[in-house]
């Protein structure tokens, strides 16, 4: 075994080891009487999902040898956002029983999405834009006349498929405000969509990868091998994810609520921070080593997933708790954050149309969220959502070109797969 095969052993060891943190806090602790309190815990659990990133990275990296990039992907962004299906089962599992808690069933699920769109896809542009910066300065440090690059973060065209699949969804989701409620049909329909999302990218073909350090160590392994360190990797992470990041956002709540702070905002924001911190650190990792593109691909299935498989779940998580068939109830302040969480994902769909981010874009995704985020007055979000709604329509007036160049790419993906790159 040479350095660097070593250096990514030891690599592997540490990351497991600080994610492994996570299931001694939760379960081993409380057993032999160790009171750590609730700052050192959350912190502790903050470490275990930080340790669970970084392996989740790896192993998505190295999967791409055997499964679609599009799939290996998906498989990242479902497993980095587990943290957020418990959450959001919990309040909802408990909203059946208490009606005085319904209007907290989606406040988490709304959050998490506006966070996403609003902080997490930007952050992924910033540190494209910082790395191109960095070379830069290299590079004019032997030549003295390098130009400045223009810092723009350019997607695959195979992204077509998400992005016609994630506009789907997202403009069915306007209908459930009107409505007032969520059902099982709703269900359906939105599973729907994540089913031909996953059937459409499944039929991708895997390619020989540009692997480094710890993925690269796995990636090389024989077939075998290399498949079930990928299944137990991923199973570990998973599990760590799932049993840490609840209790973290528990944490977090509490210190929310010593604090005075409103409960709805509490669960919309501070709680989604904790169970999205997977994701941001998984994409923010891969950004960093140079794989801004993928880690946006990550991102942007993520968003696919929340608004298909998180939010269709809502209704049976409720009717599960409830005993029968139900409907999860949208009432008003309810509404109104399913509508903004809707006009932020029509926008940011449209913005990425062209298959760019730019300073520009990165820069209205972040003020716009940050405006309705500081200012959680109902008169505000609804202004807000009428803009995202409005900047829309400009952006379907002015790229309307980019949206049937994104149109004819998916329906030649679905008659042709591979047919796209």
């Amino acid at each position: 075994m040479n350095s660097d095969s070593r250096r990514a052993v030891y690599f592997l060891i540490i990351a497991a080891l600080v994610a492994a943190i996570g299931p001694f806090t939760r379960f081993i602790a409380p057993e032999i009487g160790l009171d750590l309190g609730t700052i050192t815990e959350s912190a502790l659990y903050g470490l275990a999902i930080l340790g669970a990133a970084f392996l989740l990275s790896w192993t998505t990296e190295a999967a791409e040898v055997d499964i679609s990039k599009g799939l290996a992907v998906a498989v990242l962004a479902f497993i980095a956002v587990l943290p957020e299906y418990a959450v959001d089962a919990s309040i909802t599992w408990r909203a059946a029983k208490d009606p005085e808690i319904i209007s907290l069933a989606v406040a988490n699920m709304t959050g998490a999405n506006r966070i996403l769109i609003g902080l997490a896809w930007p952050m992924i542009f910033f540190i494209f834009w910082r790395s191109l910066r960095n070379k830069k300065r290299s590079t004019e440090s032997k030549v003295s006349d390098a130009s400045t690059p223009i810092a723009i973060l350019k997607m695959p065209r195979s992204t077509s498929v998400e992005l016609i699949l994630l506009l789907a969804a997202v403009l069915y989701s306007f209908i459930l405000p009107l409505k007032g409620g969520i059902t099982i049909i709703d269900t359906a329909i939105l599973f729907s969509i994540f089913g031909g999302y996953l059937y459409l990218i499944g039929r991708q073909a895997s390619e020989s990868p540009d692997l480094m350090g710890p993925a690269l160590l796995i990636g090389t392994l024989p077939t075998n091998k290399r498949r079930l360190s990928l299944i137990l990797l991923f199973l570990f992470s998973a599990g760590i994810v799932f049993t840490a990041a609840d209790p973290f956002a528990q944490g977090l709540e509490h210190t929310g609520e010593e604090l005075g702070i409103d409960k709805f905002l509490l669960l919309q924001f501070v709680a989604p921070l904790a169970s999205e911190s997977p994701e941001f650190l998984v994409c923010g990792i891969l950004a960093f080593r140079g794989h801004a593109s993928l880690a946006m691909a990550a991102l942007i299935s993520s968003k696919l997933n929340q608004w298909t498989l998180l939010l269709g779940s809502l209704p049976l998580v409720f009717s599960a708790s409830s005993g029968e068939i139900a409907t999860l109830p949208l009432q008003d302040r309810q509404q109104l954050e399913v509508f903004l969480t809707a006009a932020q994902g029509l926008f940011a769909v449209a913005l990425f149309m062209n298959l760019k981010l730019d300073m520009k874009a990165s820069l209205s995704l972040v003020i716009l969220f940050l405006v309705q985020a500081v200012l959680p007055y109902d008169e505000i979000r609804l202004a807000i959502g009428i803009l995202y709604v409005l900047l829309t329509f400009v952006l379907i007036y002015t790229r309307k070109n980019d949206i049937k160049l994104r149109v004819k790419d998916f329906w030649q993906e679905c008659k042709t797969p591979n047919s796209i790159a």
